[in-house]
C-alpha cells in the first residue's frame, strides 16, 4: 500500500467522520425535514391519483373480465349491441330491417374508426384494414352498397332472409374486428 492510498483512506474517513458528526446532523435537521415533508407530500399524491384515475381502473377491470368471461374485452358489448340491431329483425317490418342495416353499417364504421383506420369514407376505411383484419372486404363491399341503396332510395325492398345474410356478413367482420 503506498502513501498517497493511505492517504486519501484517510480522507474518506475523515469526510465520513465530518458528515456524520453531530453537529452537522444537527444543523442538516431543518432540511431533513423539508425532504421528508416533500416525499410524503409527492408519495401521498402518487396515491390519491393512483386511486382516483379511471385508467388504472379500466385496466384492472379489463383484466378481471377478460380473466373471468375467456374472451376479448369488449366482445361482450359487441354482442349486446348486436342483439339489439338483430331485435329490430323481429319486428316484420320492412323499415325497421332497413334501420338494423343501416346501425350494423355505422357500427362496423365506428368499430374501424376506434382501431385507427383513416378514411374519408366507408370504403376507404375496409380497404385500409386490408385482408388481414377483414378476410371477406368483397362481401363488407356488397353489402355496404345495399345500404346505400336503402339510405338513397325510399323505395328500396328488401326480405327479411336477404337482411339476415347482410347482417351475418356485418356481425363476423364486428366480431373479428372486435377479437383482434
Amino acid at each position: 500500500m503506498t502513501w498517497e492510498s493511505v492517504y486519501n483512506l484517510l480522507r474518506i474517513k475523515d469526510f465520513i467522520y465530518f458528515v456524520s458528526s453531530p453537529v452537522l446532523q444537527d444543523a442538516l435537521f431543518p432540511v431533513k425535514l423539508v425532504f421528508v415533508f416533500f416525499t410524503m407530500f409527492f408519495l401521498s399524491a402518487v396515491v390519491y391519483f393512483m386511486l382516483n384515475s379511471t385508467y388504472l381502473k379500466y385496466k384492472f377491470l379489463e383484466d378481471v373480465t377478460e380473466f373471468i368471461s375467456y374472451q376479448a374485452y369488449g366482445l361482450r358489448e359487441i354482442a349486446n349491441r348486436w342483439k339489439k340491431i338483430q331485435k329490430r329483425t323481429e319486428s316484420g317490418a320492412e323499415s325497421e330491417y332497413k334501420l338494423a342495416l343501416i346501425e350494423a353499417d355505422d357500427f362496423l364504421n365506428e368499430m374501424l374508426e376506434d382501431r385507427g383506420f383513416a378514411g374519408k369514407n366507408f370504403e376507404e376505411l375496409v380497404n385500409n384494414a386490408g385482408k388481414i383484419i377483414l378476410p371477406n372486404i368483397e362481401e363488407v363491399l356488397a353489402a355496404h352498397e345495399i345500404r346505400n341503396s336503402i339510405v338513397y332510395n325510399p323505395d328500396y325492398k328488401i326480405d327479411l332472409d336477404k337482411v339476415k345474410k347482410i347482417l351475418a356478413i356485418y356481425e363476423a367482420t364486428t366480431k373479428n374486428i372486435g377479437a383482434s
